[in-house]
């Protein structure tokens, strides 16, 4: 037929659209939708004034208390290029990671530093933050980006390690980052420009960010997000993805899955085990963001369900009946939220499964 579109295709001598055809592959039910409640916390982890506390761990129990590891920083932040490299760049420079702890989740009392900076000329001087926790065998671990002065644009920002007997430290560093980028890429000319590249490298050949790690198959899986030399915007988002590094023991080493990325989308990790596999938050960035994903291997991740405005950088508490339900280890957590104009502090979310429910039940609005 004149003006058909070739996209067009007969099933069953019913002309179909692309988006008709895209949608006969819809085949998944409601059991991985959800939306999400907030709440301010009480205590020291509320907004304060001139203080960023962000970038929640997950939350862990020990001896019948909540614990969970943040970013801290005070003062504001002025950018790149201000001809002093003193000054903070970003809410997350010149930062470390501290530590609260709570009796029922909702009240925090901030206990003090886990972990500082290091020394100058050490690969963590500048910047230590986005912690992540795994307790395993007796022992707790410790996952943070670094940063090693001068903060600029084209830095390479790589993951650090500490190990403590307790939550309360105190922790040991590695004395070596245990992931780096990859070193593949090369930058354009001597700028301080990010954007400008001989060539891109892969998909992390920038930098190795908000790393996460597991326990999983006998192994120690250390999810991360990847940021590119030369980022560009694909489908109207950044060009994020993440990747996986896997070792025999938990301090490493880990070597990178040639399946690398495993995602396409995605900012601040969020991943939790169910089913014999590994379910996963994606957020903020990419042509797939905000959407629940599922991969039953770890490594080859495929969409759920689609979410409207989930939560940000979010620090899971993953139940140990994480197997009662696909949304059991994502059910409630800390997350950040920004007040005043722009300092940071921690809110606490909830899975809000009504709305699926009333549907469920066929109370639609009829």
């Amino acid at each position: 037929m004149p003006g058909t579109p070739a996209a067009a295709q007969s099933a069953g001598g019913k002309p179909l659209s692309a988006a008709s055809k895209r949608a006969l592959h819809y085949t998944k039910g409601p059991e991985w939708f959800c939306s999400f409640r907030r709440e301010n916390v009480s205590g020291n982890l509320a907004y304060q004034e001139g203080i960023h506390r962000r970038d929640p761990s997950a939350v862990i129990v020990v001896d019948g208390r909540y614990y969970v590891w943040y970013t801290k920083s005070e003062g504001p932040s002025f950018g790149f290029r201000t001809g002093d490299p003193a000054k903070r760049t970003f809410p997350w420079d010149l930062a470390e990671v501290w530590y609260a702890t709570s009796k029922d989740g909702r009240e925090w009392k901030e206990e003090g530093l886990a972990v500082g900076r290091g020394p100058a000329g050490s690969f963590d001087d500048r910047s230590v933050f986005t912690p992540e926790i795994l307790a395993h065998g007796g022992k707790f671990y410790l996952v943070y980006q670094v940063v090693k002065a001068p903060y600029v644009l084209r830095v390479k920002e790589k993951i650090g390690m500490a190990v403590a007997d307790s939550p309360r430290g105190p922790w040991r560093k590695l004395p070596q980052p245990i992931l780096a980028p990859s070193n593949d890429g090369e930058w354009l000319g001597e700028d301080d420009n990010r954007f400008l590249v001989k060539k891109k490298g892969s998909f992390d050949s920038h930098k190795t960010h908000d790393p996460c790690l597991m326990f999983y198959k006998g192994k120690f899986w250390l999810y991360y997000k990847g940021e590119i030399m030369g980022e560009q915007m694909t489908f109207g988002g950044r060009e994020i993805a993440w990747g996986v590094a896997i070792a025999d023991k938990p301090e490493g080493p880990f070597v990178k899955s040639p399946y690398n990325p495993v995602t396409n989308s995605g900012h601040e990790v969020a991943v939790w085990p169910y089913k014999g596999g590994i379910a996963a938050l994606l957020t903020t960035d990419g042509p797939e963001k905000n959407t629940i994903q599922y991969a039953a291997d770890g490594i080859n991740f495929e969409i759920q369900a689609v979410i409207r405005d989930p939560p940000v950088a979010v620090g899971l508490f993953r139940t140990p009946e994480f197997d009662k339900g696909p949304l059991e280890g994502l059910r409630w957590g800390l997350c950040h939220a920004f007040g005043g104009g722009s300092w940071a502090y921690i809110q606490r979310y909830e899975v809000d499964e009504r709305t699926k429910n009333r549907y469920l039940r066929k109370e639609n609005y009829e």
